[in-house]
């Protein structure tokens, strides 16, 4: 059997952060978040590295990340753009309406479709996952042929923001399986407490360690004709509004809901860490040098 896929969610511009932040080196030798990904999952039995990005980041990216990396990484680039896999008739709409938004993380999954013959996972790019989700997610994507899905959830209080408001998918777990992913659109920690602001104004308090997604799932890739049925959906209800997206904790909770599969829930102690904002940085730049400094992680991870 092959080994798993690393599918690298890297198309997105962050609107908050200001920019590529997919490419804002913070490691002492040029490194990016999604080095520490890549050099993760190799030493956890994944064979293969896709990543998704557009178009116009191909020579920058080959250029800051690929390069670096050599050829002892087997990498493949797929393209998101705002006409991928869009029907006609959908497009034509989106262009009358000027929308310039991305289709969101299922769609960016989906234009990898092609790449993906064996269990894969998928994970953000602008995400720190840590050595032992990595361990995990491999180890059982590794194993006989896995019929289920997996997802390695964090904290909730490990992965908040001082700067502002996070985006979270909520998850409900039963019997080491995911029952439900709710996306919180505005959690925030003030005056020691947690909680999210729903739109119309009310307040959902939450708990320290409610787990949550951070993007790390892990499916077998017969799941693919199911992420496309639900793109389609999608597509129906959502395809005319500007700033729709179609995101993979709300695809898990549809195939939760309708059977398709199960998603097991997967632990790791694991710390998260990212770059929501642009002054997130320091922090990370600090987080990053402290492994290395411990020994985690070599002073240059692509020697």
């Amino acid at each position: 059997m092959k080994g798993p896929i690393l599918v690298v969610l890297a198309a997105g511009m962050g609107s908050r952060y200001g920019g590529l932040k997919q490419m804002d080196r913070l490691g002492k030798n040029g490194e990016v978040l999604l080095d520490y990904s890549v050099y993760d999952a190799l030493r956890s039995g994944f064979e293969k590295i896709v990543f998704v990005i557009r178009r116009d980041m191909e020579k920058d990216f080959r250029d800051l990340v690929l390069s670096r990396m050599g050829a002892g990484v087997k990498g493949e680039l797929a393209f998101q753009e705002l006409d991928s896999l869009i029907p006609p008739s959908v497009l034509a709409e989106s262009r009358r309406i000027n929308r310039t938004k991305p289709w969101g993380t299922a769609h960016a999954l989906l234009c990898a479709e092609e790449k993906l013959d064996a269990p894969f996972t998928v994970i953000n790019a602008d995400d720190f996952y840590g050595r032992e989700a990595f361990t995990v997610m491999g180890k059982y994507l590794s194993g006989p042929a896995p019929e289920d899905a997996a997802i390695v959830p964090y904290a909730l209080e490990k992965t908040l923001s001082p700067q502002g408001t996070v985006t979270r998918g909520v998850c409900e777990v039963k019997d080491g399986c995911l029952a439900s992913v709710n996306e919180l659109l505005s959690i925030e920690k003030k005056d020691g407490r947690i909680f999210n602001t729903a739109p119309d104004g009310g307040i959902e308090p939450l708990a320290p360690d409610t787990p949550v997604s951070m993007n790390f799932w892990g499916y077998p890739p017969g799941i693919i004709p199911h992420f496309r049925t639900y793109f389609e959906d999608f597509l129906k209800t959502s395809g005319a509004q500007p700033k729709s997206e179609c995101y993979l904790p709300k695809a898990a909770d549809w195939f939760i809901k309708n059977n398709i599969i199960k998603i097991r829930v997967l632990k790791a102690d694991s710390d998260w860490f990212g770059v929501t904002y642009k002054e997130d940085r320091e922090a990370a730049v600090g987080r990053i040098a402290d492994l290395t400094a411990r020994g985690v992680y070599p002073e240059k991870l692509w020697a």
